[in-house]
């Protein structure tokens, strides 16, 4: 390969990371009239279109996507191997791009902005929306630095560290008829449930843990967002099963009735991932630490006041 190639390569690579010839520009310390230049130049050499235009940004082409996927980790890996990446949060100029269910943004983002103020302020935190089932495409494809959410399985090249198990409590409004008396799992499979799920899928692990019983329940409502569940049940005769972390904020406000599910939920496994060409990231090192932290005093707190309103 002739020395112009691996620069048009690394020029390549930042422009398909950022998705932006604008914003590849600022990365490389370039002007954007050199980096569509440099674009030019591939298009010419590799015969291709590369990066065709989509509303106000840019797509690749197949051939571009395929490219990026053969040369992105060694590119990666050479550049960590002669200059490591050096970070000092505190002159940091840099955007995070991590994906998380909105109960999880509730927990993390403004304790994070209080840290970014006083601790790094040159550094961007930008909320992407997380399924399950989009984990692995958008940290193969460099969407996002890092996804908070469930990892129950092992996936190729993604890298896990483990935050905490999700537990499970009953929701419905203070003056439900099911709040008189303790709940059966006969009367719960009985009630009109509301469902939280971000993909639109309607199986959970509650609905088989009754189908081990022989019973099934009705699924009358679904959100697509924790945070829409709870003003729904506060005024309606919906049940739901819902994680102890999104519970805590409305204990206070004297609407709700509480009860330990009467069927037995598997706890889910929240984890931090990231693809494992980022592992040697000091930045995102930095990002992980603090999210653990945040994570781990603020869940504490949450799990045993729930627990503790239930049990008085």
């Amino acid at each position: 390969m002739r020395p112009h190639e691996l620069k048009l390569l690394v020029i390549f690579d930042v422009i398909m990371t950022e998705k932006s010839i604008t914003q590849a520009a600022e990365r490389l310390s370039m002007t954007q009239p050199a980096v569509s230049n440099a674009v030019a130049r591939m298009r010419i050499l590799w015969k291709d279109e590369l990066l065709v235009p989509d509303g106000r940004k840019i797509k690749p082409t197949a051939y571009a996507k395929n490219l990026w996927e053969q040369v992105r980790d060694s590119l990666h890996n050479i550049n960590q191997a002669i200059e490591p990446e050096d970070f000092e949060a505190r002159s940091a100029m840099r955007t995070f791009r991590v994906a998380l269910p909105d109960i999880a943004l509730d927990t993390l983002w403004l304790d994070l902005r209080k840290l970014f103020e006083k601790e790094a302020p040159g550094l961007n935190l930008h909320a992407v929306p997380y399924t399950i089932a989009c984990t692995k495409p958008m940290l193969d494809g460099a969407d996002v630095d890092l996804v908070i959410g469930q990892s129950n399985r092992s996936l190729e090249n993604i890298c896990t560290d483990h935050l905490f198990d999700t537990s499970y409590v009953c929701v419905m409004r203070k003056d439900h008829p099911l709040t008189k008396k303790r709940l059966t799992v006969e009367e719960f499979s009985l009630a009109e449930h509301l469902l939280v799920s971000l993909s639109g899928d309607i199986a959970s692990p509650t609905d088989q843990a009754l189908q081990q019983l022989g019973l099934t329940r009705r699924i009358a409502f679904t959100v697509n967002k924790f945070s829409s569940a709870v003003p729904i049940i506060k005024e309606s005769d919906l049940i739901a099963i819902l994680p102890t972390d999104l519970i805590h904020n409305y204990l206070d406000c004297g609407e709700l009735a509480i009860a330990h599910p009467p069927v037995d939920i598997p706890h889910s496994s929240i984890s931090m991932l990231w693809h494992k060409r980022q592992s040697a990231d000091k930045g995102l090192m930095w990002l992980r630490k603090q999210i653990k932290q945040i994570f781990i005093k603020r869940r504490t707190d949450q799990v045993e006041k729930v627990l503790g309103f239930i049990d008085s």
